[in-house]
């Protein structure tokens, strides 16, 4: 047996596990809330699907994105829980202030100011869980951090929902956002472990920043995953609208639907994607990216079925299954990122990661559907937005290829992931 896996794993890890998945629930909270107020926003401010797309993903991106590599470089030099403290400080306050703007501008900078916060926490928070658990179970913690995701679109969704149609949407934005802001307390309170404390001795050197950006597995993994996000994002971005304009749902139905198959479907997804993950690396090179190309694929065939499956039923079922597979991805894949850099340039290669991923997943794709949408005029033909959707099945193939093809050049490689 590795001397690695006789390392027991304090109490305190899982504390600090558990705080900071919790931040993790407050931030996917803020961030896709809008998702699920698309609808009263656009009856009150009379936004196009161009510019609610703006507002739920561009708007957000600009600096999530661009902000993320700076982020991830100070979180490789200076304490991350000050980081992570300052950011959650202003993605939660701008999130309640949300609901206080009456243009779309002021919406605009809101949401903008989210993203700025929200830049903070994906290199720190990973770089931190790095270093609290050992390198065997990377995927699996990581997959618990990110079954945040799950929990914080299920309470956005069905609490969102609920809040706009008895207090109205504005309501929403001060519920559900200004509590964040007592978190703070406690992640200053945690304690910071040594760095490249989870790694051996020959995955902590340090390496050159230079080398990372040249090496074509990282690249591969970021833009496969980058396709896979477009398909992932798409189910809680322009869901929500497709319920209410082709199946006629009640905007608190869809929002219960979508939260509870959240929860249901994405909260195992996470989890278990993390799990298989680690114990396909276990087996063979490159386990994990086999894993989720396989995993990705199967996503294909679902949304089809839901796309032109005409039973409410089926297709929340759909929904569930797609959202699983949507979420399962995301410890493998910062698994992978973290593996491939080290401790030292932990924070720089997740910033990378983040950059591109929510670039294409969140900046680019979500107005595209948008523009398509408003060309194929879906406010009056509600059926054509079956067409437009079709894009996230052809992403998810694209990401499954790309992670295939990734897999077998690992194979062939010195990468150790």
């Amino acid at each position: 047996m590795p001397m690695e896996e006789k390392v027991k794993i304090p109490r305190y890890s899982w504390y600090a596990l558990a705080l900071l998945t919790l931040v993790y629930v407050f931030n996917f909270v803020d961030r896709v809330l809008i998702y699920i107020l698309f609808k009263p926003i656009k009856e009150e401010m009379h936004f196009s699907d161009v510019q609610l797309a703006l507002l739920g993903s561009t708007s957000f991106v600009i600096f999530y994105t661009l902000l993320g590599i700076p982020f991830g470089k100070l979180a490789d030099k200076y304490t991350r829980k000050k980081i992570i403290g300052f950011g959650l400080t202003v993605w939660s306050l701008f999130s309640g202030l949300t609901g206080f703007a009456h243009s779309f501008w002021l919406l605009f900078l809101c949401r903008m100011m989210v993203g700025v916060g929200e830049a903070t926490l994906g290199p720190a928070a990973l770089s931190l869980l790095s270093d609290y658990f050992p390198q065997r179970i990377r995927a699996t913690v990581q997959g618990v951090f990110s079954s945040a995701i799950a929990i914080g679109t299920g309470i956005a969704f069905f609490f969102g929902g609920w809040m706009s149609s008895t207090l109205g949407w504005r309501f929403a934005f001060y519920l559900l956002g200004f509590p964040g802001l007592i978190l703070v307390i406690f992640i200053l309170a945690l304690k910071e472990p040594l760095r490249g404390a989870g790694d051996t001795i020959a995955q902590a050197i340090k390496p050159d920043w230079r080398k990372l950006l040249k090496t074509k597995t990282l690249w591969l993994i970021i833009f496969s995953y980058a396709f896979a996000a477009v398909a992932s994002n798409s189910i809680s971005i322009w869901l929500p609208l497709f319920f209410t304009r082709v199946e006629n749902l009640p905007l608190q139905n869809v929002g219960y639907y979508i939260g509870i198959a959240t929860v249901l479907g994405g909260l195992p997804g996470t989890l278990l994607g993390g799990i298989l993950a680690d114990k396909m690396k276990a087996r063979r090179k490159g386990g994990r990216l086999l894993a989720m190309s396989v995993i990705t694929a199967l996503s294909i065939p679902l949304w089809l079925i839901l796309l032109f499956i005409n039973v409410v039923t089926i297709q929340i079922i759909m929904v569930t299954l797609l959202l699983a597979i949507a979420l399962s991805w995301l410890g493998a894949a910062a698994a992978d990122v973290n593996d491939l850099s080290g401790p030292g340039l932990r924070g720089l290669a997740t910033g990378i990661y983040f950059f591109v991923v929510n670039a294409i997943g969140y900046g680019i794709a979500p107005p595209l559907y948008g523009l398509l949408n408003d060309k194929l005029n879906v406010t009056q033909n509600p059926e054509l937005m079956r067409l437009s959707l079709l894009a996230s099945p052809i992403a998810a193939f694209i990401a499954a290829t790309l992670l295939y093809l990734t897999f077998k050049k690992v194979g062939k490689s010195n990468d150790v992931i």
